[in-house]
């Protein structure tokens, strides 16, 4: 039976205070949203959700990839050939991208549930991730947040199996985004949430229980896409929801992240359920869908995740909304961007494994591990005798560093290291905390990153977080 084997989720730590946008101080426990910082965006999110989803499995057996998103930077190239590049994966893994509307998570996960069903794949990785920019100061600036899910669709031991689905379609102008839009726009709000969202999630969900000869006292978890806290309320009490039944849309602590929204509530209701839950999950865009799962015994055999309660218990807040525009890259400067043809793709191809995958090299003479790669082992000297080492997933530490108060950077100075790798030696920039507590021997775990946006897109690499205990 086709289910969800494994799940994982990715929060940025940075919260904005929803008080610091209307330019008042921030108060402590007060409503906020989670924003992607300088260095993140929709793919480095997905990796990192990735990456929390795969921890401890055989990344070799994964033959599918689906990667969703209504933010991915670029408009023609596949975004799930470059996460299954980061995440080290074979070449012979297919791949797909899943796009156009706030439901393209759900659609996705679907997409994967029905392909292990068939027969055409066995183990597929779903990953939605979201960071869509409302205009400053608009209405829509504190609902959206970003953040991103991932989950292992297989077979083989699922924590929660697939009971059914079932979609609506329907052609409504309430959000969207053109192709020349930096920022989301939205229709007037009570014609957006009374002609679109609550009809469409009511009929779905209504339509999936009569597919299932259901009722909505069999589910123990209902995650509902919403727009907002009242929108959600108002959905809920629909469709007779008690409140213990409702998966916490974690408005005012996340924020609306896009198509991965649904996904992430997804997550978070696996992190509790118990054998025999029923659980469903709804998402809005363009019409709606909803799945129904069937935790398993397994679900209690899953080693534990870095899902979305511990992401959220990870933050620290923006001391002010400057700093924010300056990140987002919202603020007025003199000087465009470089324009240009940016890094050569010719060694962009070349160095591919060592910049997107961070793979060194391990001498199968000595057993030294060495990076970059090169033909002569440093430590015995033997020449072209080298099998590949996979780096991302180990914990480095701390050589030596320096503070870089010239390299931009919304929150100065830029933390350069040198770091230890089992022996290999990087030079890599540490983020996600700050200079005082930066030390040497300090353990540090490695999170793909955004490197710069040379030639007006972005490019990527890996940068160094202090490493963290998985619970």
């Amino acid at each position: 039976m086709a289910g969800i084997a494994s799940y994982g989720a990715y929060v940025p730590p940075t919260r904005l205070p929803l008080s610091a946008i209307g330019g008042r101080p921030a108060k402590e426990g007060g409503p906020e949203k989670a924003v992607a910082w300088n260095d993140e965006d929709a793919v480095t999110m997905a990796v990192s959700a990735a990456l929390n989803c795969l921890r401890g499995l055989d990344r070799s057996k994964i033959d599918g990839v689906i990667f969703a998103s209504t933010s991915y930077p670029f408009q023609e190239k596949q975004g799930a050939a470059l996460i299954a590049k980061a995440l080290d994966l074979g070449r012979d893994v297919r791949t797909a991208d899943q796009s156009g509307s706030l439901r393209a998570g759900t659609t996705a996960l679907r997409a994967a549930l029905d392909a292990v069903r068939a027969g055409s794949s066995k183990n597929v990785l779903v990953v939605a991730s979201d960071c869509r920019m409302a205009a400053p100061g608009s209405p829509l600036e504190a609902n959206l947040g970003d953040g991103a899910a991932a989950f292992l669709v297989s077979a083989e031991n699922p924590i929660a199996t697939i009971d059914g689905g079932h979609a609506v379609a329907d052609e409504i102008v309430d959000v969207w985004r053109t192709r020349q839009d930096t920022f989301v726009h939205s229709w007037e709000e009570r014609f957006v949430v009374q002609e679109g969202y609550v009809p469409n999630l009511s009929d779905v969900v209504s339509g999936l229980f009569e597919k299932l000869g259901a009722q909505t006292s069999d589910f123990a978890k209902v995650c509902l896409y919403a727009p907002d806290r009242r929108s959600h309320g108002t959905v809920a009490r629909k469709l007779g929801l008690e409140a213990e039944q409702t998966q916490d849309p974690l408005i005012g602590r996340l924020g609306n992240a896009g198509c991965a929204f649904a996904p992430l509530l997804l997550a978070a209701a696996l992190e509790s359920a118990a054998e025999g839950d029923r659980l469903l999950v709804a998402s809005y865009g363009d019409g709606a869908e909803a799945l129904a799962f069937t935790a398993t015994e397994h679900v209690a055999k899953l080693e534990p995740r870095r899902g979305v309660s511990w992401h959220l218990a990870r933050r620290f807040a923006i001391p002010n909304y400057d700093m924010y525009l300056k990140a987002r890259n919202l603020q007025v400067t003199e000087w465009e961007s470089a324009a240009g043809p940016g890094l050569s793709a010719t060694i962009h191809h070349r160095e591919r494994d060592e910049d997107l995958a961070l793979i060194g090299q391990k001498c199968n003479a000595c057993g030294a591990v060495q990076f970059p790669n090169q033909r002569v082992c440093e430590t015995c000297f033997a020449k072209d005798d080298f099998e590949k080492a996979r780096l991302s997933d180990r914990i480095g530490k701390v050589v030596t560093y320096t503070f870089d108060f010239f390299f931009p950077t919304p929150d100065p100075p830029t933390i350069v290291t040198v770091t230890e790798v089992d022996g290999a030696r990087i030079h890599i920039q540490l983020v996600e905390t700050k200079a005082e507590f930066v030390k040497p021997g300090m353990p540090v775990e490695f999170s793909f990153r955004r490197i710069h946006m040379a030639g007006g897109r972005p490019n990527y690499y890996w940068k160094a977080t202090p490493a963290e205990e998985s619970a």
